[in-house]
């Protein structure tokens, strides 16, 4: 299975995004678990918002070691709950016995290559019942130097994403959002292709244009944005 690839450096540049991390963890905390798998974790920022603490086993999973080596040090500072288990594996070669109630691929599946491979893989780790959680930068038409810069493969449209998650998981939601960072993500398409956003130019997304994107997005049926995330649920055992 493809190793995830991507340089890291806009791990840095997105961590004081408070505002979108807050957006996403409202719509995924419902569908967290006692047992949650984190696929590519990067530095522990999605780890942070999400994890509280209460859960039974939180895994993180990033094959990068500097990433890896601070994941490790937050946990030892209490910066992350003390339920938090770093690990450098891939998801193909975890133990098939386990079981994750939550399998988390946040800004993640874009950089492995073969996406497929690696949603199936993860599908054969969810207990019954449990959720698959996948957001992805929308549309390919936005493709940029960014993308290409920080190791994409592809940007999904609500289509790709479905075709790259094994059919026998139930889909609970498939929806797009921040359809005000749509038009700031196309203005970068069309007039700056920039290989990486500004610090000013991310903290204007987050306090402008994410809190405008929460009231727009319910709005218009999360039919636009610039983000893709869908969620599926390994259908429960017939007794």
């Amino acid at each position: 299975m493809t190793d995830p690839s991507y340089p890291g450096g806009e791990l840095e540049l997105f961590a004081e995004a408070v505002r979108w991390k807050s957006y996403l963890a409202a719509m995924i905390r419902p569908f967290l678990g006692a047992r949650v798998l984190e696929v590519g974790a990067g530095l522990g920022g999605t780890t942070a918002v999400l994890c509280r603490g209460g859960h039974e086993a939180w895994t993180c999973l990033e094959p990068d070691p500097e990433l890896l080596r601070e994941i490790e040090s937050r946990i030892a500072t209490g910066e992350l709950p003390g339920c938090c288990r770093p690990s450098s594996a891939k998801v193909g070669e975890l133990d098939r016995d386990l079981r994750y109630d939550t399998i988390l691929y946040i800004d993640v599946l874009e950089h492995i290559e073969d996406d497929r491979a690696e949603a199936h893989a993860a599908s054969l780790l969810l207990e019954p019942g449990g959720h698959l959680v996948i957001l992805s930068p929308a549309h390919q038409w936005l493709f940029t130097p960014f993308d290409q810069a920080i190791g994409h493969f592809r940007r999904y449209t609500r289509s790709s994403l479905r075709a790259a998650v094994p059919a026998d998981l139930e889909r609970v939601r498939l929806r797009y959002i921040d359809a005000v960072g749509l038009l700031a993500s196309a203005a970068n398409r069309v007039l700056l292709r920039q290989k990486m956003p500004t610090r000013k130019q991310i903290l204007f997304w987050d306090r402008v244009m994410v809190p405008v994107s929460r009231v727009i997005d319910p709005l218009a049926l999360h039919r636009i944005g610039k983000s893709v995330i869908g969620i599926w649920k390994r259908r429960r055992a017939r007794a």
